[in-house]
């Protein structure tokens, strides 16, 4: 590449550089005798097609020490603004507890860790991702969950895999539909996959859809994407899925309170644990779960975890199913040995650990009770055209106006908050286990600057969640 060669000659010299840069001049003037070249610009005028091929020079600017580094970074990152987030869609302030965040999300143990292929050396870790397992499995009413996945998005498009392999009417079936309040980048990543895999997604109002042999899968979210909580027993189990499998995507938290999809009949629940004490970090990483159905078990991706005995007889762990990943068996694998998110999957599984199941229900409790409150302001405001009547922690927010929305949007941005603003007359708020009461008074009063407010006290009808939406079975009883 043009300029390289003095570039590196350059910075050979500092200590930092020489760490991160491979090879020295005189291993590099090996390479290069070895490829029969003289340069490395000979090297890349053979190898990189003469159109994207750079031919003027690079512009470098002098190399920089460690410290030079870190000043810089340092100066570039106190130019960000976090501001409080009630945006939702799947992404949720949560709080670490402390003691978590000393001995696993920054500890070398847990975290330089890369894969626990061999159990005799990680059955700390072995364990740790069992009790994930057995917390999403309890959580999502199913029989068995793998070890985490890469995020929500990815999640159910390796469902949607799934239920492609399982369909028997497999030469025929090439169509599946997406409820309409589905997570809009979870339906983006559908989007692609379907795309390069030939089969066609449709979406609309779950309600519509009446089934047919041409479907392999059908795709809700629960709660949904507005936020509304809706009963979907009687449709998971209705005629219209006959052959057609089942997914829902779900939040983990609010199954501390609402009817589990595996109760009602889903085939497969993904979602995110990303609210089960793991920060944003800007967008991600965070652990994504998938349970299914004991007899799909053979076409889950990742890994799982089982219980077995070592050669003295006593419990041991082990990964039960692996032979699915690339290291394994590459052209039949289902997934690759990045599939999983292990390090954050094991800290929500210590988070629930830390909470109990009565302190997890107690969060969730506390979440919905505030949102109630919002819904008692929100409904105090006269502009106020619509809002969701059944919800956990999200309430959708149709205004009498776009220009008043907008207003309403710029005037949360001026305090510093992000909102779910959609650009026409719609706006959204999710709460999270950060909000507090203070919060929902700091946005009565940013609402007062635009509208006219009395106040309301009225509840949702049926209260927030239906009656026949609320959990009755016990979990994490272990």
């Amino acid at each position: 590449m043009p300029g390289h060669s003095s570039y590196f000659e350059k910075s050979s010299t500092t200590g930092f550089i020489r760490r991160h840069i491979g090879p020295s001049a005189s291993e590099m003037s090996q390479i290069l005798k070895n490829l029969d070249v003289s340069s490395l610009e000979e090297l890349m005028e053979k190898v990189l097609p003469a159109e994207i091929y750079k031919q003027d020079e690079f512009s470098f600017s002098p190399p920089l020490t460690e410290q030079e580094v870190l000043k810089d970074i340092k100066s570039k990152a106190a130019k960000n603004k976090v501001f409080k987030s009630y945006v939702g869609m799947g992404y949720k302030p949560s709080i670490t507890p402390s003691v978590l965040q000393r001995n696993i999300l920054e500890n070398p143990v847990w975290y330089s860790s890369y894969t626990p292929y061999q159990s005799e050396l990680a059955q700390g870790r072995l364990e740790a991702l069992l009790n994930f397992q057995t917390m999403v499995a309890e959580l999502t009413g199913m029989e068995i969950a793998n070890a985490s996945l890469l995020d929500e998005g990815t999640a159910l498009a390796e469902a949607l895999a799934l239920a492609k392999n399982a369909n028997e009417k497999e030469s025929q079936a090439k169509k599946f539909f997406v409820d309409s309040e589905l997570f809009p980048q979870s339906l983006d990543v559908l989007k692609t996959r379907s795309e390069a895999w030939g089969w066609e997604m449709q979406t609309g109002p779950f309600e519509t859809f009446t089934g047919g042999e041409d479907y392999f899968a059908l795709i809700l979210q629960y709660p949904s994407a507005t936020g509304a909580v809706k009963n979907l027993e009687s449709f998971l189990k209705s005629r219209a899925l006959k052959g057609c499998l089942s997914i829902v995507a779900t939040d983990l938290l609010s199954l501390t309170l609402l009817k589990p999809p595996g109760e009602m009949g889903a085939d497969v629940v993904v979602g995110s644990s990303q609210n089960f004490g793991i920060p944003l970090f800007f967008g991600g990483p965070h652990s994504a779960f998938f349970a299914t159905r004991k007899s799909f078990i053979r076409l889950i991706p990742g890994r799982i975890v089982g219980v077995s005995k070592d050669r003295h007889g006593k419990q041991a762990y082990r990964l039960s199913l692996q032979t699915r990943e690339q290291h394994i068996r590459r052209e039949k694998a289902t997934s690759n040995i990045c599939t999983s998110q292990a390090l954050l999957a094991i800290l929500s599984s210590f988070y629930a650990i830390y909470h109990g199941p009565g302190g997890l229900k107690k969060i969730a409790l506390r979440i919905n009770d505030l949102t109630k409150k919002l819904y008692a302001v929100l409904k105090g405001f006269k502009e106020t055209k619509s809002i969701n009547g059944t919800f956990f922690d999200t309430l959708e927010w149709e205004i009498s106006s776009k220009q008043t929305a907008l207003k309403i949007h710029r005037a949360f941005q001026e305090e510093e908050i992000n909102l779910n603003f959609f650009g026409g007359s719609k706006l959204s708020l999710t709460l999270n286990e950060t909000t507090t009461e203070e919060d929902i008074l700091q946005i009565q009063k940013i609402l007062e600057k635009t509208m006219s407010f009395s106040p309301s006290y009225d509840l949702p009808p049926q209260q927030a969640i239906p009656e026949s939406c609320l959990r009755t079975s016990d979990y994490l009883s272990h």
